[in-house]
């Protein structure tokens, strides 16, 4: 009976190692992000941004949004790390605002067939972003994109009247979690501030404003 059992768990040891061989564990993929960013916006807003460090119900997950008429001063500094080897997951973030839902100045916005559009991607870092204006009364845009093998980084600043749309996306690769995704659309007045920063380089280079 003794050989019966041994030979019981010894199937039991190659059928669990079998199948670990051919559906291996998943593992994370090493990701940051720094982001500042600053708006001031009167007229119709509708933004969010999604934060998480690993996929499905493990780790750490932050949502962030707004919607709606009326005028909005806000600024968010974050800071997420994500999937690195030894298991460490962070996310870090400050949201200060001033929302009043007062009557818009600019809510009317005059149609116009002027627009303006960027889009910017890095497939070594995994970093993506987009910056389109439309119905363009009157429009003011600095835009800088450094990108390298090792870093990506988004220094945006525009004032518009008129209809903005902003997105960003930060995933190392197409199996990997985003550890960053935004969307944003302002339509009246807008001025814009927001930097990016990910990669393989250090997470703090970026200036102060």
């Amino acid at each position: 009976m003794r050989w019966w059992q041994g030979l019981l768990l010894l199937s039991a040891l190659c059928i669990i190692t079998s199948t670990n061989i051919f559906f291996p564990l998943a593992r994370g993929v090493p990701q940051n992000l720094t982001e500042h960013s600053w708006i001031y916006a009167s007229g119709y807003s509708s933004d969010m941004r999604i934060y998480q460090t690993e996929s499905g119900l493990a780790g750490q997950k932050l949502v962030m949004g707004t919607r709606g008429t009326g005028t909005i001063s806000r600024t968010i500094d974050a800071q997420v790390y994500g999937g690195y080897p030894d298991g460490y997951d962070e996310i870090w973030a400050n949201e200060w605002g001033v929302y009043q839902n007062k009557p818009a100045k600019f809510a009317g916005v005059t149609q116009s067939d002027l627009k303006n559009a960027l889009c910017s991607k890095n497939y070594e870092v995994g970093s993506q972003f987009s910056e389109s204006y439309s119905d363009i009364t009157d429009l003011v845009k600095d835009t800088s994109i450094s990108q390298t093998d090792q870093n990506s980084v988004y220094d945006i600043k525009s004032e518009i009247e008129g209809t903005a749309k902003i997105g960003a996306r930060i995933q190392k690769s197409s199996t990997a979690t985003p550890i960053y995704s935004m969307s944003g659309m302002y339509s009246g007045y807008a001025n814009i501030h927001i930097q990016l920063e990910t990669g393989n380089a250090s997470i703090l280079t970026l200036p102060c404003p």
